[in-house]
């Protein structure tokens, strides 16, 4: 998860910006601390052997080996290398973002394009929605570490009042070897469709636009 410091850099304040570079949490220092103790560990040792354990032929061997190293070093192309994988990595996390199913837009649709002020219309406007919600919780489940601990089971789910205990009965009577988040979809589509044919949707216009 990001850690944003946007409140604490507002104000421009003398040296505001060297104490943004020693906080801990969400830095760079906390990222890669031990990866560089490794480093460090493995420059010291070999150092130490070169200075002190090797003979003078084994320093001269040694010392071919790295100018030998560094001459052909400058033959990988390593700012190429590390320019694609940065753009590679930035579009994966920015395409992850744009793909995040945000339900406001479909709320405003339903609440909209589905008719009806008496109770069953607001019981159905707040169906849709919560299968929609349903979906979400569902595949956020089966790749977030953070929801899977918050609904362990599916009875933390009928809890939180995603699902019904009739729908609960009847996700579960379908036996499938794969994921079942589609499942609250198909019951989206039907309940989309009985409220057309009874004229909550005016338009088949809307019901094609709520379905896409």
């Amino acid at each position: 998860m990001t850690v944003t410091y946007s409140s604490k850099v507002a104000n421009a304040t003398f040296f505001g910006f060297h104490r943004l570079l020693l906080r801990w949490k969400g830095s760079i220092y906390k990222l890669l601390y031990r990866e560089f103790i490794v480093f460090a560990t493995l420059y010291t040792a070999i150092s130490v052997l070169y200075r002190f354990f090797l003979t003078g032929s084994q320093k001269r061997f040694f010392e071919k080996l790295s100018i030998y190293c560094d001459r052909y070093a400058e033959q990988i192309p390593v700012t190429f290398v590390l320019g694609f994988y940065v753009t590679l990595v930035v579009n994966r996390w920015w395409n992850q973002f744009v793909n995040l199913p945000w339900p406001d837009r479909l709320m405003l649709l339903i609440s909209s394009c589905v008719q009806g002020r008496d109770e069953y219309g607001r019981l159905l406007r707040r169906t849709l929605m919560r299968y929609v919600n349903l979906t979400s919780l569902l595949i956020f489940r089966s790749v977030s570490t953070a929801v899977y601990k918050r609904f362990p089971t599916m009875d933390h789910v009928v809890g939180a009042g995603f699902m019904t205990r009739h729908e609960r009965k009847l996700f579960d009577d379908l036996k499938s070897p794969h994921l079942k988040y589609w499942v609250p979809f198909v019951w989206f589509g039907n309940l989309a469709s009985k409220a057309r044919k009874e004229g909550r949707i005016r338009d088949s216009v809307d019901l094609q636009t709520l379905m896409n």
